[in-house]
């Protein structure tokens, strides 16, 4: 089992300017879903920011990560994304779950 924090340090050794976002799906530590946020993928196609982030953490699929929901996005894409996270395993059919706005002042 793995927290969130720890997650996100991982994440930044890939991408260390970045925004990341992570929200434990089932409060079990090992499904996630992980919001990269990046200027640096601006014209950089979507599984390639993918596979930057994969390269540090493939290591950790799939113990002790089972699951990991990854969205990669620039800023611009942030700002129109939808307030939700994917669960894979939500109900057998997969599931959408609000995300938790992290340190975000409104």
């Amino acid at each position: 089992m793995v927290e969130a924090a720890w997650i996100e340090a991982e994440v930044l050794k890939a991408v260390p300017e970045a925004t990341v976002e992570v929200v434990d799906l089932h409060g079990s530590g090992d499904h996630f879903h992980v919001r990269v946020i990046s200027e640096t993928f601006e014209g950089v196609r979507p599984l390639q920011r993918q596979k930057q982030v994969l390269a540090v953490m493939k290591q950790h699929i799939p113990h002790p990560i089972h699951a990991l929901d990854l969205k990669c996005m620039t800023p611009a894409q942030a700002e129109v994304a939808g307030d939700t996270a994917f669960d894979p395993h939500g109900g057998g059919q997969g599931l959408h779950v609000r995300r938790i706005r992290k340190n975000k002042q409104e």
